[in-house]
């Protein structure tokens, strides 16, 4: 049996007087990708910011290898080794790709140790390495959000929307380099694209007006054929 890293435990989470997240439950074992899925407006991103301490939950328990992360702040969360790439990618487009990985890493060797996975997994990084951050196509862009969380040894990825308005031939490459990073991280995604997250994920959490619904093997989703169309209406 796999080992827990993240463990998630009724989990209250609001957002000015609006209860977002009214008691979700996750697991997310080692060496797995678990996806989170959902509609639109669910509570999976709020999900992601309550773990790294941005959106602070106001009750239940967040646990990284078992120590309690409630109370942490987003800086001291990150650097026990959880990297976060948010929606709609935030790198600094004015700053080169280079300069862009330089200022993920926690210390000043980080960069030099992550080079080979990084240029392995996204080589358009490597040809575009001194082009600003703006310069790049959104695929691109969204493979820079993903190597900056690789720089410093990051060993749980929480990533937010990676497909999100990419072409699909860019997915596809996207989906690919992630499944191969699986072998090394452990990955919490949020994924509105059904048939991606299907290939992609070993196991699955449905988040629904901000509880968690449904948990198990993708496999497993994949054959009820009601429970996806109950919870994210896909056919």
């Amino acid at each position: 049996m796999q080992n827990t890293m993240l463990e998630i435990t009724d989990l209250n989470t609001f957002i000015g007087q609006f209860h977002i997240l009214e008691g979700v439950a996750l697991s997310v074992p080692a060496g797995s990708i678990t996806v989170m899925l959902g509609r639109n407006g669910a509570g999976k991103t709020t999900t992601l910011r309550s773990i790294m301490g941005l959106t602070p939950p106001r009750s239940g328990t967040i646990r990284f290898h078992g120590q309690a992360l409630n109370g942490k702040t987003p800086h001291a969360i990150a650097r026990l080794g959880i990297g976060y790439v948010p929606e709609h990618r935030a790198i600094f487009k004015e700053l080169t790709v280079r300069e862009n990985l330089q200022i993920s890493a926690r210390q000043k060797e980080d960069l030099a140790k992550s080079e080979t996975l990084i240029f392995d997994l996204f080589p358009d990084l490597k040809r575009l390495i001194h082009l600003p951050g703006g310069n790049l196509s959104g695929g691109q862009q969204q493979m820079l959000a993903i190597a900056r969380v690789l720089v410093p040894n990051n060993t749980l990825l929480l990533i937010d929307e990676p497909s999100e308005g990419l072409a699909p031939v860019i997915i596809e490459s996207l989906m690919e380099a992630i499944r191969r990073l699986s072998a090394e991280k452990t990955v919490l995604l949020v994924e509105q694209n059904f048939r991606v997250a299907s290939k992609l994920a070993d196991r699955y959490v449905i988040i629904d007006d901000g509880h968690s619904v449904a948990h198990g093997m993708m496999t497993d989703l994949v054959q009820d054929a009601a429970l996806i169309q109950r919870y994210l209406g896909v056919a």
